[in-house]
């Protein structure tokens, strides 16, 4: 009895420790036209622009049209295998979305499960954004 109490406490401390949140399209449209209007690189670059911006969808999907200011484009299938391409330390800003926000929801709870501690998932993640009328970018990133 005493060892799963003492169990139920770490593990309740370490979910503190960890934070994902989610954040509304409208948010993250003025973080990304504030940091394109400051003339901020489109590298993971922490110290510039305090988050780094991650969308989690198909190489097909993103290909499509993305937000701007997205620094890199990982399936959220790979985001285990392929976060260290992030080049993010635990303490830093990741923002994730896919197009509904199911898929970056899962992203963000695995990065989290991988030691990063602020992490932030785009509610609504791309429906919203093009709802909300929000410009995007086509390519490849």
């Amino acid at each position: 009895m005493t060892m799963r109490i003492v169990i139920t406490v770490v593990g309740l401390f370490l979910l503190s420790t960890v934070s994902i949140s989610g954040v509304s399209a409208y948010h993250s449209y003025l973080l990304t036209v504030q940091q394109l209007r400051a003339g901020l690189s489109k590298a993971p670059t922490m110290p510039q622009k305090g988050f780094i911006l991650i969308d989690v969808r198909s190489t097909e999907e993103h290909a499509v049209g993305f937000i701007p200011g997205t620094d890199l484009n990982i399936d959220f299938r790979e985001i285990k295998a392929r976060h260290r391409e992030i080049g993010a330390q635990p303490e830093d800003h990741l923002v994730v979305y896919c197009q509904s926000g199911h898929r970056s929801n899962i992203a963000a709870e695995t990065l989290a499960d991988l030691g990063y501690r602020h992490v932030y998932n785009v509610t609504g993640s791309m429906d919203a954004w093009l709802a909300a009328g929000f410009p995007v970018e086509s390519g490849r990133r």
